[in-house]
């Protein structure tokens, strides 16, 4: 399976919400769930998360940029399609197309527009954990690592 991991996903698991975290966490510890980007993706994701309002440590940006290294395949987007929704939201359905990627996990409204332009489904973190991320009905865990990613304090 291939996912494509949006933006504010990532940045919603870097600073507070389990949910996100939780999806990351799976993807990452399931090889056979291959997150997909491209670099202009991994830069956006890097080039927010420093954004100076988030006020994020420069070790939990090295902790995220090596998992991102780590954990994701980087592919060669050349063409970008015609979202006029949000044409900066465009290089994630070309990632999505290139890559023949199954799902676009998103928390953007604009997406739900895309449904018919991707290939993939679009789909919610929220949606994503309950299709994918099943819980093992003896333990009552999902199978994912227990650890959470680093983030900072709260202020």
């Amino acid at each position: 399976m291939k996912v494509v991991i949006d933006t504010n996903v990532v940045v919603s698991a870097v600073l507070r919400d389990r949910v996100p975290e939780e999806v990351i966490l799976h993807v990452v510890s399931h090889p056979e769930i291959i997150w997909v980007g491209s670099r202009e993706i991994v830069e956006e994701y890097l080039g927010v998360l420093r954004r100076p309002r988030f006020r994020l440590p420069e070790d939990i940006l090295q902790k995220w940029a090596n998992l991102f290294d780590s954990f994701m395949t980087v592919i060669e987007v050349t063409e970008t399609p015609d979202f006029p929704r949000d044409q900066k939201d465009a290089k994630f359905l070309a990632c999505v197309a290139v890559a023949d990627a199954n799902y676009l996990i998103t928390g953007d409204k604009d997406f739900t527009e895309a449904q018919g332009v991707a290939q993939s489904r679009v789909i919610s973190v929220t949606q994503f954990k309950h299709l994918v991320c099943t819980t093992d009905p003896q333990t009552g865990e999902n199978g994912q690592n227990s650890t959470n990613l680093d983030r900072p304090a709260p202020s």
